[in-house]
């Protein structure tokens, strides 16, 4: 088992670099180094601590089915929420995707349907109209997308999501810092 890889890969996972994972364990860049190349081992002490600041047990780390990563989603984990009074469907495509830098979404939204307003926040936000035609407001702003285009913006005004459409409209959101 390569440690020191593992070690490194966590470290870029939390965005650290040697220098900054040092600081926050009170080792060198050049220790940090060493040990992410397997040219030193950690005493326990300094590999708890290590792990400490990334974040995982003992446990998670040594455990190898912890570390591969999902990348496909059965429609079975998939989680919708329906909302009949504002006409509007959402389905969280990827699940805990909240807990990740981007969540997608398949938003459906029925004649005369309306997502709910969000507050200004850092998040920005992708979306690719599927079906129909989507009416996007940002503050005082309106704009409309039709059918196969895509919309993108920064959500630093109170906005929200409407359906500009005689029939269902269909969007797919992807959005950062999770705010859907």
């Amino acid at each position: 088992m390569l440690i020191g890889q593992k070690i490194k890969n966590l470290r870029l996972q939390k965005n650290l670099t040697q220098e900054e994972l040092g600081e926050r364990t009170d080792l060198t860049k050049g220790y940090i180094s060493q040990l992410e190349r397997d040219l030193s081992s950690p005493s326990l002490e300094t590999f708890f601590s290590i792990l400490e600041v990334l974040g995982v047990s003992p446990k998670q780390f040594f455990d190898d089915k912890n570390q591969k990563q999902q990348v496909v989603y059965p429609k079975e984990e998939q989680t919708l929420h329906i909302d009949e009074d504002k006409g509007y469907e959402i389905n969280w495509l990827v699940a805990d995707s909240n807990e990740n830098d981007m969540e997608p979404i398949l938003l459906t939204l029925e004649k005369k349907g309306e997502y709910k307003e969000f507050e200004p926040s850092q998040s920005e936000t992708f979306g690719y109209v599927l079906i129909g035609k989507i009416c996007v407001t940002i503050g005082e702003d309106t704009y409309i997308a039709e059918q196969g285009e895509s919309i993108y913006y920064q959500a630093l005004s109170t906005h929200n999501i409407s359906n500009a459409h005689n029939g269902t409209s269909q969007l797919l959101i992807v959005a950062t810092n999770s705010y859907l």
